[in-house]
């Protein structure tokens, strides 16, 4: 089936330089940059900022109010939950120590990388040079500092690895036995939809190290 163009409500304002691709959606009071890449089927909601040639992939939903700021990079299938945030440096200031205002090349941009079909909760802040893996979920208000393996689930402030969630977003059930856990990679199975996903061992063992909690902050 043929995708339609791209939808861009009247009060957005949508740089001539950047890239938008078929069927995406740019919704009211957004702003995307010069040299922005946005790819097809995209949903950009309200009060969205995207930033100078920020690289976004097909199918992402970013919600209201977020700032996808220059250095960050989001796959296929992101979700970037409302007021979420993202940083691109790690030595902010305004001005030098001579008062004067810093400029483009007195800093230093910091990249970071969002995997494919990862999802970030609402408010949760996404320090700048960590990369979130493939399918990890960040639960709301988390403040990201450390890279996220594959289907990981993060939260708090810090955000730690309390365990693993399957692409279809249902916790992963724990192994069987204690021979599973030793396994490596340790695989581990959706209740829900009975996929299996296998887990390195490093990473399953450090979700163990952080301890559990009886449910983790909704999305």
């Amino acid at each position: 089936m043929a995708l339609n163009n791209p939808v861009i409500h009247p009060t957005a304002e949508v740089s001539a330089h950047a890239t938008i691709g078929a069927g995406t959606r740019i919704w009211n009071n957004v702003q995307v940059r010069e040299g922005a890449h946005i790819g097809s089927e995209c949903v950009l909601s309200k009060d969205v900022y995207i930033d100078v040639g920020v690289l976004i992939g097909n199918r992402v939903k970013i919600q209201n109010g977020v700032s996808v700021y220059h250095g960050v990079t989001l796959e296929d299938g992101v979700l970037c939950g409302p007021h979420c945030v993202f940083t691109n440096d790690r030595l902010p200031r305004a001005i030098k120590p001579d008062g004067t205002p810093q400029q483009t090349n007195d800093w230093v941009l910091v990249p970071t990388l969002v995997k494919t079909g990862a999802s970030i909760g609402a408010g949760a802040v996404i320090v700048c040079g960590v990369t979130l893996g493939r399918w990890a979920m960040v639960g709301a208000g988390a403040v990201v500092t450390h890279d996220v393996p594959a289907h990981g689930l993060v939260y708090g402030n810090p955000a730690r690895l309390y365990g693993f969630v399957c692409s279809c977003g249902n916790h992963l059930a724990a192994p069987p036995d204690a021979a599973a856990i030793r396994a490596d990679p340790v695989l581990l199975v959706c209740p829900s939809c009975g996929a299996g996903i296998e887990i390195p061992h490093r990473d399953y063992a450090l979700a163990r190290t952080a301890g559990t909690r009886s449910q983790p902050p909704d999305f």
